[in-house]
């Protein structure tokens, strides 16, 4: 009896420290640094076009990914492609039509080592953007009209390609060169009688037509006539897609994971960024995530993230026959399609 209950008092003893070994592996295994350390810029400032990454830090898809993310702020395309080449950034969101055609235009001295990993909009969000009651009823109305945009933006890069196919005559159009934050008060002082901007700028330039003229806003979106080209994208280096294969797909899944959540639930995700960033209201950053989902959805919710090499292949086309980008271009030059691959 006594040997009995010291064998059973030893063998409860083994499995209490097995137990107990077990528990602080496990502790030491959830509490060990992260795998890799990454910089990520968002596409522009914190905006809600780009709440997702905030979300996939907050619900832990990053750490569950093994990946320490700083996400800083961007500044747009050109500025986000310097912060890749400067190796100051290892991923960045971008406008990918845009990028797309810096890398293949004639004579660029921009950045073109980079691979799209994740494409976030399946459609440009590039639009054409008039006051209801201004004549503008049709995209061929803007014959000989004043159009506002941004200086050397995508949105008037692609104007020419986009009137030929709406059939628009442009010959008598008259381009505005304005700051972003002048877009809304330039067409609602009747400075310009339309704009090229993007489709989640919507919200702000309507406020200011509304409170300066009472009046809403049309829009004409490019995608209605380009439907192959894609709108904002997650990028990395050429070097970091083709070195470290394992880190760019846990960094997609991760950031992907991100985005379903955001679209899936836009209050909370605004909520979120402005947690993050009192400086951005979260009522406005919820309406650019709502305006933007059918974007993100637009090729069904098993495609949402995901670039294509076929319809990759006819964006480069359509870029081609719009005369900003040069003969030559493949889908590999610009997309890591292995990342895309069993996610």
């Amino acid at each position: 009896m006594i040997r009995s209950y010291r064998t059973a008092t030893v063998f409860c003893t083994a499995v209490t420290l097995l137990a107990a070994a077990c528990d602080s592996n496990s502790s030491s295994k959830s509490q060990s640094p992260a795998k890799d350390h990454i910089t990520y810029v968002t596409a522009f400032g914190a905006a809600g076009r780009d709440a997702f990454a905030w979300v996939a830090e907050q619900k832990g898809y990053f750490r569950q990914a093994g990946i320490d993310v700083q996400i800083e702020l961007g500044k747009a395309t050109g500025e986000n492609l310097k912060a890749l080449a400067s190796g100051n950034a290892q991923f960045t969101s971008l406008d990918f039509t845009g990028a797309t055609i810096s890398a293949g235009a004639k004579n660029s001295t921009a950045y073109r080592d980079f691979r799209a990993v994740l494409a976030i909009h399946q459609r440009t969000l590039v639009s054409i953007v008039a006051m209801q009651g201004s004549g503008i009823t049709t995209p061929k109305d803007l014959k000989g009209k004043r159009i506002a945009a941004a200086a050397n933006s995508v949105n008037q890069l692609l104007f020419p390609g986009y009137a030929k196919l709406a059939g628009i005559d442009s010959a008598g159009i008259h381009w505005i060169a304005v700051q972003p934050v002048q877009l809304g008060p330039a067409l609602a002082s009747g400075k310009a009688d339309a704009l090229s901007t993007f489709l989640i700028g919507r919200p702000t330039i309507e406020k200011a037509t509304v409170q300066a003229r009472s009046k809403h806003v049309v829009v004409f979106p490019y995608s209605t006539y380009l439907p192959d080209l894609y709108g904002n994208a997650t990028v990395t280096t050429a070097s970091i897609a083709a070195k470290k294969p394992d880190l760019v797909k846990r960094f997609r899944t991760a950031l992907l994971k991100g985005l379903k959540y955001t679209i899936q639930h836009p209050d909370e995700a605004g909520k979120l960024l402005h947690a993050k960033h009192p400086e951005t209201d979260a009522t406005a950053a919820t309406a650019e995530i709502k305006l933007m989902t059918p974007s993100v959805t637009a090729e069904g919710e098993s495609s949402i993230g995901t670039i294509t090499e076929a319809r990759m292949r006819r964006a480069i086309t359509s870029l081609q026959n719009a005369g900003v980008i040069q003969p030559g271009m493949t889908p590999q030059d610009v997309v890591d399609f292995a990342a895309m691959k069993g996610s």
